[in-house]
């Protein structure tokens, strides 16, 4: 009995100490957990990112905001423009579409619907399929509603708008048809332009349906007038202007525009004749700053193309921005005053007025003054000079250290040129929209061993091949986006693939073509040479359509898109 009662003392003894034990670890636990939150919290307010544009593409920044010492590997892609990436919370809304509404089997519906009405209230009916089986009459509505049906169900990445009422064709039976439309990959608002023919026949129930349907611009009567346009220096060209471009140079207007406005002016810097990449990166630090001074930026359009685009491995100066990029955008979506118009107007105030009267400037000589500092002064023009030597005369050094925390590339505001992107849409409606693509990345890189041990092998006609079979479906349209010169280097792939380059698209640039008169207007009159540059954008966007893309540095190669060790 003695020992009973001693066992049941010393329990009750040693419960009440199992349990504090079991309590103080669950409050230290908790304890733990409120501090690790507390910790999260503090870091999530307080961090902000060098850029959030860039945070939805990683490539991007891990190219540029790694070069806090200001070199950069020369690289010859292409960066994402606006209309490739999703927008940022933190940038500012874009301007308001154009009001269009894209054509949808709801559209379509309420069409009918409007067709019907019309047809029970009038006594001149809309005209019927003469007993099913007659010639369609192009002009009947409902023959527009079968191409619109039609096309929803063939081109289902295509948004489609402003279809015209459709023409004759040149048999009995055939229509043509032209629209607008829209990649819906594409997140700009800009359309582009088709039209088709089609033959057009009648079922039991007396509707029409498309028992046919033509390629890309086959629908030639449907097709707008040529205008022609002088080309400059007494030379006419014939011409089809797109009327979707405006990229006239905005005018200041008069004296008192000029003095009334506030100006941020950079002067030319070492970025000058550098990788389009690096010019870019400078470009944008500098609309940005602008736009955080509020502020209009004086822009030049001239830009000297690095060596590694042109074909004569020289830079090139005298290109111009709008070879390049969407002006008319830029416009839309930031205040801009281009160079030549602002230093004229500069030079005409200062010499018609007096001394006292003169504009006020203050000049920046080092890119160590911050933006923050600028905020407040109140200087007509704020003139950033760039003297120093390289790399301290880089445009982008302005946007380093603390200034990254305020000052926001507006990349929203960059969008590759329309010019451009009709020969994208070009190639990929003569491909139906119905295409893979395949980017290979050879040239410097497949000779360099030492940083891409594998990739010269990998990217070979025999392991290309091979590769493609476990990707690629047996008789697609394959374009293959690359920087082989060789054009017979992927014949081996015609054995199982409808192979599609860059170059069986020559006379898109050629000197008949829509692109080389409008870029020659722009030029004076004088042709201009489709580089290197261009090339890259255009195949780059066009792989972007393809319905299956297959990588080099994803699907083809081990090797690192950078180099060994950069993976």
């Amino acid at each position: 009995m003695k020992d009973s009662n001693s066992s049941t003392s010393t329990s009750s003894r040693t419960e009440p100490i199992g349990q504090n034990i079991i309590k103080l670890i669950s409050n230290l636990c908790f304890s733990v957990f409120v501090f690790s939150v507390l910790i999260f919290t503090v870091i999530a307010i307080t961090y902000q990112p060098p850029d959030p544009w860039l945070e939805s593409t990683p490539a991007l920044t891990n190219l540029f905001t790694q070069s806090e010492n200001a070199t950069f590997r020369v690289d010859s892609s292409v960066l994402k423009t606006g209309e490739d990436l999703t927008p940022s919370p933190q940038d500012p809304p874009l301007p308001p579409p154009p009001p269009s509404a894209a054509v949808t089997e709801a559209v379509i519906e309420k069409i009918e619907q409007r067709i019907a009405n019309s047809t029970a209230n009038s006594s001149a009916p809309v005209p019927s399929p003469a007993d099913c089986d007659g010639t369609p009459n192009c002009s009947d509505p409902r023959v527009l509603i079968a191409v619109q049906r039609f096309n929803l169900r063939a081109f289902r990445s295509i948004a489609f708008f402003d279809y015209q009422t459709p023409v004759n064709g040149s048999a009995a039976g055939e229509c043509d048809v032209a629209w607008r439309f829209r990649n819906k990959r594409e997140r700009s608002w800009r359309k582009y332009r088709d039209f088709r023919r089609f033959r057009i026949g009648v079922v039991d129930d007396c509707r029409y349906k498309v028992v046919h349907a033509g390629g890309w611009h086959s629908g030639i009567n449907a097709r707008r007038n040529v205008t022609r346009t002088g080309a400059g220096r007494g030379k006419n060209l014939p011409q089809t202007r797109d009327d979707q471009i405006n990229d006239t140079v905005p005018s200041l207007g008069s004296e008192n525009n000029f003095r009334n406005g506030r100006y941020l002016y950079y002067s030319r810097g070492g970025d000058y004749c550098k990788g389009m990449n690096h010019y870019l990166w400078s470009f944008l630090c500098g609309l940005g700053e602008a736009m955080y001074l509020n502020r209009t930026f004086v822009m030049d359009l001239n830009v000297c193309l690095a060596a590694i685009y042109n074909p004569s491995n020289k830079d090139e100066e005298g290109k111009d921005f709008r070879y390049y990029f969407d002006f008319e955008h830029l416009k839309e979506t930031a205040s801009i005053v281009e160079e030549g118009e602002f230093l004229r107007d500069w030079k005409k105030w200062d010499k018609t007025h007096l001394k006292k009267k003169k504009i006020p400037v203050r000049k920046v000589v080092t890119h160590e003054v911050a933006p923050m500092q600028l905020k407040k002064d109140k200087s007509t023009i704020i003139w950033r000079q760039f003297d120093a030597p390289e790399p301290e005369n880089y445009w982008y050094r302005v946007c380093e250290g603390e200034a990254a925390k305020y000052i926001q590339r507006p990349w929203h505001a960059l969008w590759k040129s329309k010019r451009l992107m009709n020969i994208v849409t070009e190639i990929s409606g003569r491909l139906d929209w119905d295409f893979d693509a395949v980017h290979v990345v050879r040239g410097e890189k497949a000779q360099n061993k030492e940083l891409w041990p594998h990739l010269d092998y990998d990217t070979s006609p025999d392991a290309l091949l091979e590769k493609l079979k476990g990707m690629v479906q047996p008789w697609r349209h394959l374009y293959v986006a690359t920087n082989e010169p060789y054009y017979n280097y992927f014949d081996k792939l015609r054995s199982n693939y409808k192979v599609h380059l860059l170059d069986d698209y020559k006379e898109l640039w050629g000197n008949t073509s829509e692109w080389y008169n409008e870029t020659s207007l722009l030029n004076n009159g004088k042709p201009v040479e489709f580089d290197g540059y261009m090339r890259v954008a255009v195949d780059t966007e066009v792989f972007y359509r393809g319905k299956t893309r297959v990588e080099t540095f994803y699907n083809l190669t081990k090797d690192c898109k950078d180099g060994v060790n950069t993976c």
